[in-house]
């Protein structure tokens, strides 16, 4: 994947996020917050909505709207070819193939997409709309829609900012959630197993990239067994950035915000994280990269016990702040240095960005760094 060395004076960045209300069709959204008297942000000048953001604040919502933005992408792919196209949830019109092997994992799973695609876009336009009414500026990243995605039945066929169909997957998560001796924010270096191994190596699709990836019943279960735990791999992202940017904000509204949104992550990753777990067991050759992947039977050897049993989907209490206190069910991790970056990196090593140019890829870093670079003004 092609990227530039960062450069404040390779790319405008304000070019790309002074826009971001009209491209996200927001408009009227920011000027209604603003002008509505029984508005949750109507003109108080004594009260903590009338404060103008900090530079840091600033920076930590625009992040955090950046990704939601690309968060939003990605779950419009998945809700057009196996979710509930619908007035709430436009485009697309289903792939019955892809919905029914998705079902195999959840009779709800249609549903759920939807739902969780809904929560994105209302993220993606309550921070953006949040950002405008403080005079801060918007993320726009509609100049970096040019990636071609999927054109099997059932898509809009819309250019996409990410790419669903060059993954590679660290289901490392499985276990860092099931570990009682290890929080990878005391133990950097520790290394948890993978719950799907060759997930990690190679390339695999998570959508159906043509027609033709739905005539093999295996290989089509193969994909949506990806997008089952592409999911909740996503999700338990989100379910640390929120977190880890709230010990960095300095105005309590914007803490308030971001401990607001940070658990809904929460539920959507615990919601995937089941229903991964439900994933066949199979061992599947894409026909296209010749790529094999195999979804093992997680509750047997050599895998199963309390590191890959299934049904095991709430956080085992682990180690957290000091190894001298007792265990805790926490997030893990919530370490707040570098998380901006981290997150650009991971989702760039997961191949969510193939195919997407230098400029997006010194925007993205630009954003991560002002996230990373806040402090919490007393």
């Amino acid at each position: 994947m092609e990227q530039t060395n960062r450069s404040k004076g390779a790319i405008d960045r304000r070019s790309f996020v002074t826009n971001g209300l009209a491209a996200a069709g927001l408009a009227t959204a920011g000027v209604g917050l603003l002008s509505s008297g029984s508005s949750a942000l109507a003109d108080d000048e004594e009260g903590e909505h009338s404060r103008r953001l900090s530079r840091g604040d600033a920076a930590l919502l625009r992040f955090a709207a950046a990704a939601e933005i690309l968060e939003t992408d990605f779950w419009v792919q998945y809700n057009e070819l196996c979710g509930i196209p619908d007035k709430e949830v436009p485009g697309g019109s289903g792939n019955a193939a892809f919905t029914a092997a998705l079902s195999v994992l959840d009779a709800d799973m249609a549903q759920y997409v939807h739902d969780n695609t809904d929560d994105e876009f209302t993220h993606q336009n309550f921070l953006n709309a949040y950002l405008v009414s403080k005079g801060a500026d918007p993320v726009d990243l509609e100049p970096f829609r040019t990636l071609v995605g999927s054109t099997a039945k059932g898509s809009s066929g819309k250019l996409r900012l990410t790419n669903l169909m060059e993954l590679t997957l660290d289901t490392s998560w499985w276990t860092r959630y099931r570990s009682d001796s290890h929080n990878p924010d005391l133990d950097p270096s520790f290394v948890f197993p993978q719950a799907v191994p060759t997930l990690a190596v190679g390339k695999h699709t998570a959508i159906p990239r043509t027609d033709a990836d739905t005539t093999d019943p295996n290989f089509l279960q193969a994909i949506a067994n990806t997008a089952g735990f592409h999911m909740p791999t996503i999700e338990q992202g989100g379910n640390s950035l929120y977190p880890a940017m709230a010990q960095r904000a300095s105005s309590v509204e914007v803490l308030r915000i971001l401990i607001s949104i940070g658990p809904t992550e929460t539920m959507h990753f615990q919601t995937w994280a089941d229903k991964a777990g439900n994933a066949p067991p199979l061992t599947a050759v894409d026909p296209v990269t010749g790529v094999s992947v195999t979804f093992p039977d997680l509750n047997s050897p050599p895998f199963g016990g309390e590191q890959f049993q299934t049904n095991l989907i709430m956080p085992e209490p682990c180690p957290f702040i000091s190894r001298k206190l007792p265990k805790c069910s926490v997030i893990r991790p919530t370490e707040t240095k570098g998380i901006a970056k981290g997150v650009v990196k991971f989702l760039t090593d997961m191949g969510l960005f193939s195919g997407q140019s230098p400029a997006f890829f010194s925007l993205m870093r630009d954003l991560a760094e002002d996230a990373d670079e806040a402090r919490r003004e007393h």
